[in-house]
């Protein structure tokens, strides 16, 4: 989902959200890969009824956010290596649709193309054994959001962000057994300033904080075709959003959430479904994502 809103807080005035990020859309076997081709397609329907303040306060009314994106992803690893892992890079195109509807004086409908995202390079090693078990790394040595989205500063909703974001990951798998996996992505996200901000915040310029979140999942292959399993993520904020050069207290974002998933191998696609349901939400809404993704891989030969 990629969406950006504010509401105001009573104890702090106005938010200065996070650009969305990845919030569930890789799990199952996410460090496994190699020199080849990846097609994905990712859909992410969201909806939320409650709206966190700080310390995870619920703050009144009636509020609701409902969202939809798709995101077009293409990958291409070569066959050449550097520090012994295949390198490549990658592309995201996203576009999105939200609305908004909430007593908090914030109400408002758009869609269009999100920012893009792209990887000039990543790291792709091969597999490797720890204690005789496989293990698969993948490193995505920066990635970029620019702010090709949809912005206006006079909308209090937007699906693109208007700041520049850098956000550098790490992907690992490990097979305790050749069915029995967990796979784990780690971010961290720096944003550049929006200098063309709504003026209901009375300043020249805002700045979302900083933030590190991850991805997780355990999965067991049931069937050749058939994989199942719990997934998760948590995101925190470790730096404040500022105002103009005013940092603002009380307004770093959290959130987690946990739930069901499942992988099947079909011709000549593989199919991933999720279900995520939200909790300890922090100065953001809180809600239940759905994450389906569609993959087609052509190995380089």
């Amino acid at each position: 989902m990629l969406v950006l809103f504010m509401f105001p807080l009573a104890t702090m005035g106005q938010q200065v959200p996070l650009p969305t990020v990845d919030l569930g859309a890789t799990s199952f076997t996410d460090g496994v890969g190699g020199p080849g081709l990846f097609l994905q397609e990712i859909l992410e329907p969201f909806h939320a009824s409650r709206f966190n303040g700080p310390g995870g306060q619920m703050l009144p009314g009636d509020n609701s956010v409902t969202a939809f994106a798709a995101l077009t992803e293409v990958a291409y690893t070569t066959h050449y290596k550097f520090l012994g892992a295949w390198y490549g890079a990658e592309v995201l195109l996203p576009f999105a649709h939200v609305n908004v509807q909430t007593d908090l004086g914030l109400r408002g409908t758009q869609g269009g193309m999100g920012d893009l995202i792209f990887s000039p390079l990543l790291l792709q090693w091969p597999e490797h054994k720890v204690f005789g078990k496989s293990l698969f790394q993948r490193l995505h040595v920066v990635e970029l959001v620019v702010p090709t989205g949809r912005y206006s500063r006079n909308t209090a909703v937007n699906v693109g962000n208007n700041v520049v974001s850098v956000s550098p990951q790490y992907a690992v798998t490990l097979f305790f057994t050749p069915q029995l996996e967990t796979s784990w992505r780690v971010h961290y996200l720096w944003n550049s300033r929006n200098n063309d901000p709504n003026p209901v915040y009375n300043a020249s310029s805002i700045q979302p904080g900083q933030a590190v979140h991850f991805n997780a999942s355990v999965a067991y292959k049931f069937h050749p075709r058939v994989r199942a399993g719990v997934a998760g993520y948590y995101l925190k904020g470790i730096t404040d959003p500022k105002i103009g050069n005013q940092s603002m207290a009380n307004s770093r974002e959290q959130i987690g959430a946990i739930g069901p998933g499942l992988w099947l191998a079909t011709k000549p696609f593989e199919i991933y479904a999720h279900a995520f349901f939200e909790m300890g939400a922090e100065n953001r809404p809180q809600g239940v994502r759905f994450v389906f993704r569609v993959v087609k891989i052509f190995p380089k030969k």
